[in-house]
């Protein structure tokens, strides 16, 4: 269960490193925890001024929501969990990948919405002559989640949702800052193929379009702070999306020739990919870039019990356990696959001290191998 998992983390969990799991928080703001948030409906939420909250700095929540076939459901859902992830006191949250849509390659298109650009925000595209860049085109999902941001003036890596652009459609994440101003969007850059013999057969590349860059952000310095001192908090931070994690090279290119010291990765793995790799290449990843790894799945939902009624989509089952591991490799906070938050506090001189210790950043062989960006 989550509760025992969790009490067992807190044993092995770097000392420095405070983990808060969603039932203790909850218990502590008096919220019923019954691990269905979906249960608040948009009457019960609340909304609670920006100074009302005080944020803990590097504390980070990953929102582990269920999503259904009922898009604007999907949207007040995410915007449940953002308010609960800032009246935790968290500076950044992550949502999982496609949290508005069924994942499905069939949905894509029909939930697909267009997009801002990086630099983009809600009040100065009223200003744009480019009709392109008007927010009336925008979805309603990334308006949510650009007004959720400044409102709680939380740093948000928005999931992932299908973004349609030139005829093309891409499974695509935006990165929000507290003005409420587009900082970072990446498309993934590989795409979901696969067919495992006896478990599941996937193919994203029929209705979607990969990525061409790699994508980070700087969570800046507070007020007053030099850009080296601890005032940086989180840093540089990197981003994929799930099958991304496979792939070694990205995760290298954003650490080593971008300096991030934390790689996101919004992700949906399934019940078989997902018991067999998810944990293990977090870590895997975590230990290569020396740096702390953070993973955000949607909740697992079940199969509908009247096939008659169902979604016209077919069932998807996510893995779920979002979980943050340390640059030791160690697993700093995790849960089950049901509806969750989970919310800890990053240390984050625990990465210099990891690459400092074993330095292989500086002891690579370049006459062997090099780490070169592509040409895009």
């Amino acid at each position: 269960t989550a509760s025992s998992r969790n009490a067992s983390l807190l044993a092995f969990a770097p000392t420095t490193t405070s983990l808060i799991s969603h039932k203790a928080w909850s218990k502590q703001k008096g919220f019923n925890n019954n691990n269905n948030m979906t249960s608040r409906s948009s009457s019960t939420t609340t909304t609670t001024d920006v100074h009302d909250v005080q944020q803990t700095k590097n504390r980070v929540a990953l929102l582990q929501l269920p999503v259904t076939s009922d898009k604007s459901k999907n949207i007040q859902t995410a915007k449940d969990y953002i308010q609960k992830a800032y009246e935790s006191g968290a500076q950044l949250c992550v949502l999982p990948e496609i949290w508005n849509s069924p994942y499905a390659t069939s949905a894509f298109p029909e939930y697909a919405e267009q997009l801002p650009k990086v630099g983009d925000s809600l009040s100065s595209s009223v200003d744009d002559d480019d009709d392109d860049d008007d927010d009336n085109n925008w979805g309603k999902s990334s308006i949510m989640l650009m007004e959720m941001a400044k409102s709680t003036n939380m740093y948000i890596v928005g999931g992932s949702i299908p973004e349609r652009c030139n005829e093309k459609i891409y499974n695509t994440c935006l990165i929000i800052n507290p003005s409420g101003t587009i900082v970072g969007k990446h498309r993934k850059v590989h795409l979901f193929d696969i067919n495992v013999p006896g478990g599941i057969q996937f193919k994203e590349s029929e209705t979607l379009t990969g990525g061409e860059g790699a994508t980070y952000f700087d969570v800046l310095p507070e007020e007053g702070g030099e850009k080296d001192d601890e005032a940086s908090g989180l840093g540089r931070i990197g981003v994929g999306i799930c099958y991304d994690i496979r792939f070694p090279e990205y995760a290298l290119l954003l650490t080593q020739m971008h300096q991030c010291k934390i790689l996101i990765y919004p992700g949906a793995f399934n019940l078989t990919t997902g018991p067999a790799h998810w944990e293990l290449l977090q870590r895997a990843r975590a230990v290569d870039g020396q740096c702390y790894v953070i993973t955000a799945s949607p909740a697992r939902m079940p199969p509908p019990e009247n096939e008659t009624t169902s979604s016209k989509y077919p069932h998807y089952s996510a893995w779920g356990h979002s979980t943050i591991i340390s640059p030791w490799g160690e697993v700093v906070a995790t849960c089950d696959e049901k509806p969750n938050l989970v919310v800890a506090d990053l240390d984050m001189d625990k990465v210099e001290e990891m690459r400092m210790a074993i330095p292989t950043m500086g002891q690579k062989r370049n006459d062997l191998y090099r780490l070169v960006e592509g040409d895009k």
